[in-house]
């Protein structure tokens, strides 16, 4: 197998409160690796700070173009089950494309730019819709439950229940980071 490195990106991670050196560029065959501070990888727009504000502008962005076609549904005088059929699958699928990795970690102001999304949408189709909150703990419970159930899942041991069997043991954190992470909010919802 042959490596592009054309194609390739580098993006550093790094959390250390202590400034040191640089680290020397990643250097293929001769050829320096580009180094990006942000990345979309599977659909998702990754930054080098572990923020999600590109990754949320890009999914608004994306969902209010899809508004458009709810709007000229409504026109044309479909039924609100059908409508809502074509929300679920244009827009709340490009709403919740892997909440589970990044809702838990965003602020408020992009919680209220998502679900901004949202409220139109509700009004076009004349039905309620669930919030964001309301389908990430949906998702959040439902991806849990599935490691939970699949005992060849590498994370299937932090989903084994305390004798009283109550509920999962916690995992400490030490940085909000960490807590806000699939993992950590997972154990802590059932």
């Amino acid at each position: 197998m042959e490596l592009n490195v054309n194609k390739m990106k580098e993006m550093i991670v790094d959390f250390k409160r202590k400034i040191s050196s640089p680290l020397s560029p990643l250097v293929i065959d001769g050829r320096t690796v580009e180094i990006v501070q942000h990345f979309k990888f599977l659909g998702c727009t990754i930054s080098s700070n572990l923020k999600w504000e590109l990754n949320v502008v890009n999914i608004v962005k994306k969902a209010h173009q899809q508004l458009y076609f709810l709007r000229r549904l409504r026109s044309f005088g479909l039924t609100t089950q059908v409508i809502l059929n074509v929300y679920r699958a244009v827009i709340e699928s490009v709403l919740t494309f892997s909440i589970t990795v990044w809702f838990g970690s965003i602020t408020q102001k992009e919680t209220f730019r998502l679900n901004r999304v949202v409220k139109p949408a509700s009004r076009i189709i004349g039905k309620d819709l669930p919030s964001l909150e309301i389908l990430y703990q949906q998702r959040l419970l439902g991806r849990a439950t599935l490691i939970s159930q699949d005992s060849s899942h590498p994370a299937y041991d932090l989903f084994e229940p305390l004798p009283s069997s109550c509920r999962f043991r916690s995992i400490k954190t030490r940085t909000n980071r960490f807590s806000t992470s699939f993992f950590p909010l997972a154990l802590c919802t059932d």
